[in-house]
């Protein structure tokens, strides 16, 4: 159901702007308009340009948001100069315990980076002081990797004008310090680059020998830790105490940015030397009379204007769907196809049902069944996803078709079926011979959907007052008669009975047709158009092809029903392929671990498989006689809790 829109004037002192939109505005559902486009006949009408003053704090209070765990906050009662006073003083507190933490943080890094670059040389007892101090001597401290050490000790050490002190080695380098004269230093760092040796630089501020620099930076290290974990305690403890009043400012400031930010759809006027503000959008029918009713009750200077019959504005309405709980997670499909317009039939309750129901037609079993539905509204419970809704309900009529199939787990002996069983029922029909009676239901049905679809766009067409589609469209009364004649021919046919006299066989099928070959010169002519460009040879070609494919989608759309009878069919081999591979095709008990495994690859798989195939018939063989999706979503500026829309 679409809930009929009322479209809304509310105008007021500018000063007084943002105490209506807390009072009424945060109140009700609206669906705001720009309303300097909207009130055009106003010429005295001008935008706000005022920056939203709150905005600035915006970026603060989302960090600490961030910092604290996102919380929602239903009821707010504090003002929002309050709100903006206690945000800056703890974002200010918080940014000074956060610098601290991040001065210790890097602090911590540098002494870590540098005592894991001294500490292979621990066991080296030399005062660094000393060797830094070194005028006459280069000297490297670094690794070369094991296998070229050895190669350096067996043959060039001696070649190489140095010595090397060996510190500490491990599984794939040695570390340790070369020295070699100033005069020799180029050439004995190309030796040792040749070695592959990695210098390591060690750092100005280490002093003593290697064991007693790392004992200081261990030390040092210690108390940055100490210090750190103080920072961070006094960081929680700061952020613990003060968590509900900032969610509290933290929800008065949001409220506060939002409501100011109304005025981007606001406009002002001056009459008699006062400032106005204007502000415009749709409402529902129901809130936009309590609102007025509010406003006249408690408010001197404000007035709203609900115009009920929609002419103040040129927009069209959004559009609010309004169901019942039951059928509510099917507006998902909806949605994903495209909103209805405001004048359009709401196709949610009527794809409940069909999707529900075609799904169980097609994959009819007790057991599986049951599993969608159990599983399904356990998860619709927990994770509130409107899909797992539409699998329970989807679960329900496949469990209803399971005992109209008899199929229980893909076992076909333990339930007697109370209509048939999808593979073995068979029909005999005039002309076409024996074939599978799930097929000939599925096509009756399919023929009933059809015919369902094109009345609905009849309906559709009257609300639009759109003459053509009314009567004249391969969807309207002429293409609802031609196909309701099919329909009873056939069915008259197949049942043995008499058919109609040819004359009334050619007033049902030629005279629709050519009503429909002819829909645009007749419409131009009742709505005394001028004719229509092209010529006749060009409309002749142009209509032949358009007839074509009319008379093709009449076919095409009837025969892809056809499948709902397959899936049932083949549900029920793929459970004989999995019984007999569990050698339970006789009656016997089988392999359990087997015919699980099979229930649960086919339950998904094909579950799967038939709910596209499903969404593919509503979309394409249903939607597509009557649906258009052209509406635009009722999207309310400001929400209320239940409770409070209520009283």
């Amino acid at each position: 159901m679409i809930e009929k829109m009322n479209f809304v004037n509310i105008a007021g002192p500018r000063e007084n702007i943002d105490d209506i939109v807390e009072k009424y505005l945060s109140k009700y559902e609206i669906h705001l308009e720009y309303a300097p486009s909207e009130l055009k006949s106003v010429n005295t009408l001008y935008p706000y340009t005022d920056a939203n003053p709150y905005k600035e704090y915006a970026s603060c209070a989302e960090e600490l948001a961030d910092a604290m765990g996102r919380e929602e906050k239903e009821s707010v009662t504090m003002g929002i100069d309050e709100s903006v006073a206690f945000i800056r003083k703890l974002y200010k507190s918080y940014k000074e315990i956060e610098e601290n933490i991040r001065k210790y943080e890097t602090e911590l890094l540098e002494l870590r980076d540098k005592l894991v670059k001294v500490e292979p040389f621990s066991n080296v007892n030399y005062d660094i002081d000393e060797i830094l101090d070194f005028k006459n001597i280069c000297f490297r401290f670094g690794r070369i990797p094991k296998d070229n050490f050895v190669k350096f000790t067996d043959y060039v050490n001696e070649d190489i004008k140095s010595v090397f002190v060996k510190a500490m080695e491990n599984e794939k380098y040695v570390y340790g310090i070369y020295f070699a004269a100033l005069r020799d230093k180029e050439s004995v760092d190309a030796a040792y680059t040749s070695l592959h040796f990695e210098r390591t630089f060690i750092a100005s501020d280490v002093h003593g020998t290697p064991d007693e620099a790392i004992s200081d930076y261990k030390v040092r290290i210690s108390e940055l830790e100490k210090a750190l974990d103080g920072e961070n305690l006094l960081l929680k403890k700061e952020l613990d105490k003060n968590r509900e009043k900032f969610y509290e400012a933290y929800a008065s400031l949001n409220r506060s940015i939002r409501n100011f930010d109304i005025r981007k759809y606001a406009a002002c006027t001056k009459e008699d030397g006062l400032a106005y503000f204007i502000i415009c959008g749709w409402m529902a029918a129901g809130d936009a009379l309590k609102m007025s009713r509010e406003i006249e009750k408690n408010e001197k200077d404000t007035m709203c204007i609900v115009d009920g019959k929609n002419e103040s504005t040129e927009s069209t309405p959004p559009t609010k769907l309004k169901n019942p709980k039951l059928v509510k997670p099917f507006e998902m499909f909806i949605k994903m196809y495209g909103m209805p317009a405001y004048n359009e039939i709401d196709p949610t309750i009527f794809v409940a049902i069909t999707y529900a129901f075609i799904f169980g037609a097609m994959f009819g079993d007790v057991g599986q069944g049951l599993c969608l539905l159990i599983g399904g509204f356990v998860l619709y419970k927990v994770k509130h996803m409107d899909l797992a809704a539409i699998i329970a309900s989807a679960g329900f009529f496949s469990t209803i078709f399971g005992f109209l199939y008899g199929s229980l787990f893909g076992f076909e002996d333990i339930l007697h079926h109370l209509w048939l069983s999808p593979s073995k029922a068979m029909s005999n029909l005039p002309f076409v011979g024996r074939l599978n009676t799930v097929f000939v239901v599925a096509v009756a049905f399919g023929m009933g959907i059809i015919v369902i679809a094109m009345i609905m766009h009849i309906i559709n067409a009257f609300r639009a007052r759109d003459t053509e589609g009314k009567w004249l469209d391969a969807n309207g009364v002429a293409g609802l008669v031609f196909y309701a004649a099919i329909v009873m021919t056939v069915v008259l046919f197949m049942t043995g009975n008499t058919l109609p006299a040819g004359a009334v066989l050619i007033v049902m099928f030629v005279v629709p047709l050519i009503l429909i070959a002819l829909k645009e010169p007749i419409t131009h002519k009742l709505q005394k158009k001028k004719a229509i460009d092209g010529g006749v040879g060009m409309f002749a070609t142009q209509t032949f092809f358009e007839m074509f494919e009319v008379l093709l989608s009449y076919f095409s759309n009837t025969l892809s029903f056809i499948r709902v009878g397959a899936f049932a069919v083949s549900h029920a081999a793929m459970m004989e392929v999995v019984l007999m591979l569990a050698g339970a095709e006789n009656g016997s008990t089988g392999n359990i671990i087997v015919i699980i495994i099979g229930n649960i690859i086919v339950c998904g798989l094909e579950g799967l498989i038939v709910g596209i195939q499903v969404l593919r018939l509503e979309y394409y063989e249903i939607f597509s006689r009557f649906y258009k999706g052209t509406g635009r979503e009722f999207k309310p500026y400001g929400k209320t809790a239940e409770g409070q829309r209520q009283s």
